[in-house]
C-alpha cells in the first residue's frame, strides 16, 4: 500500500510517500479499514517536531474515515462506512481501528466530512463536559474559535446547553464564521484585550470555563477572565509551555481548577468509553444537521507537507483533510 512515512535525517523531520508499505495486521477487536480520508491535527505537527510518534507508528494520522474490509464485528461488518480514532497510521491506504473507537458514518456525510469529526469533536466533548463540567447556566470562553476543536466546541455548547459562548480568533472572517456556528461574543485577540471584553460582558463576574490552546502567553489574561470557582482546561501550548513568576494566590482566591489534557495518549479503554457517550449524545444531532463537520480544505495525500504548512500558518477555519486517492 502507499503511505506517508515520517523519518528523521540529522534531526530534520521528513515526510515521504512510500508505495511499498506492508498492510497493517488486524488483531482481535480491531477493524481493517480501507482509508478514504484522514485529517491533519496539531498532534501530527508535534510528532514531527519532537519525534514522539503516536504509539510508535512511523505513519502519522490519528483519525480516518473509510470502508471496513476485514471484521469480526456484527456492529461493523465488511463493507461498513466508518470513521474514528486510530493509534497512528492514518496517512495511508489502509489502517487498523479498535472496534471501540469506530463510529458509523452515515450516507449523508462524505468521507472527507467523516474524517473531520472524531478527534476534534471527541476532544471538544470531553473538554467541555467530562473535564470542564459545563452547565447550561454558565459561560465558556473558547480560544482559537475557528480551529477544528474550536468549531466543534462552539456547536456542542450551542446544541447541548444554553451556556453563553465567548470566542477569540485573529480575523474578522474567522469571527463571523464562529458567529454562524453559534458564538455569542466575538473577540479579535489581535485588536482587543479579551479579559476586558469578558469582564464587561459578564458584569465583572468572569467566565465559568475556559478552553485554552495557547498556554503560557495567555496565563495572566485567562486568570483575569475566569470567574470564582472557574475551570481552566489546557489543551495546547501554541503560546509556550513555561509560565514565569506564577502567583498561586490568584488560584487560591478564585478557587480555580486547572486541568491539562491530550486525547491521543489516552488509553484505548478511555477512548472507547468517550466514543460511546459521544455517540449517545450526538448521533441524532449529526443526522439532523444540527451538528456538522467543518471541512476547510482537502489536500491529496502526496501534498501532505503543504497541508501541514497550511495548519502551521493558522489559515484554516475548521479541518484540513487528506484525500487518500484521487
Amino acid at each position: 500500500m502507499k503511505a506517508i512515512e515520517l523519518s528523521f535525517t540529522e534531526k530534520q523531520a521528513k515526510l515521504e510517500l512510500n508505495h511499498e508499505v506492508d498492510l497493517p495486521k488486524r488483531t482481535e477487536n480491531q477493524l481493517l479499514i480501507k482509508v478514504e480520508a484522514a485529517a491533519i491535527n496539531r498532534t501530527d505537527l508535534m510528532a514531527k517536531e519532537t519525534g514522539k510518534l503516536p504509539k510508535g507508528s512511523s505513519i502519522l494520522g490519528v483519525e480516518v474515515s473509510g470502508i471496513v474490509i476485514e471484521s469480526d464485528s456484527e456492529l461493523f461488518p465488511q463493507g461498513s462506512r466508518v470513521m474514528g480514532l486510530v493509534n497512528g497510521g492514518g496517512y495511508a491506504e489502509y489502517a487498523v481501528m479498535n472496534i471501540g473507537n469506530a463510529m458509523p458514518l452515515s450516507e449523508q456525510l462524505t468521507f472527507e466530512e467523516g474524517a473531520a469529526i472524531p478527534e476534534v469533536f471527541l476532544t471538544a466533548y470531553q473538554t467541555l463536559f467530562l473535564l470542564g463540567e459545563l452547565k447550561s447556566t454558565e459561560s465558556v470562553l473558547i480560544h482559537a474559535g475557528a480551529s477544528g476543536v474550536g468549531t466543534a466546541a462552539i456547536q456542542l455548547v450551542k446544541q447541548l446547553t444554553s451556556a453563553k459562548i465567548f470566542v477569540t480568533a485573529g480575523t474578522p472572517e474567522k469571527l463571523e464564521f464562529c458567529r454562524s456556528l453559534g458564538a455569542d461574543i466575538l473577540i479579535n485577540y489581535k485588536e482587543e484585550a479579551f479579559p476586558q471584553i469578558v469582564q464587561k460582558e459578564t458584569e465583572g463576574k468572569g467566565v465559568d470555563l475556559i478552553l485554552d490552546f495557547v498556554g503560557a502567553s495567555y496565563w495572566e489574561s485567562n486568570l483575569a477572565s475566569i470567574a470564582y470557582d472557574g475551570r481552566l482546561i489546557l489543551i495546547g501550548i501554541l503560546g509556550g509551555s513555561l509560565v514565569k513568576e506564577v502567583n498561586l494566590m490568584t488560584l487560591l482566591e478564585k478557587r480555580i481548577t486547572v486541568k491539562g489534557t491530550m486525547l491521543t495518549p489516552r488509553s484505548d479503554a478511555y477512548k472507547a468509553e468517550l466514543t460511546k457517550e459521544f455517540l449517545r449524545k450526538t448521533t441524532k444531532l449529526f443526522e439532523s444537521g444540527q451538528l456538522k463537520p467543518i471541512v476547510d480544505s482537502v489536500f491529496l495525500l502526496e501534498n501532505v507537507e503543504a497541508a501541514h504548512q497550511y495548519m502551521l500558518e493558522n489559515k484554516n477555519k475548521g479541518k484540513i483533510i487528506l484525500k487518500i486517492n484521487e
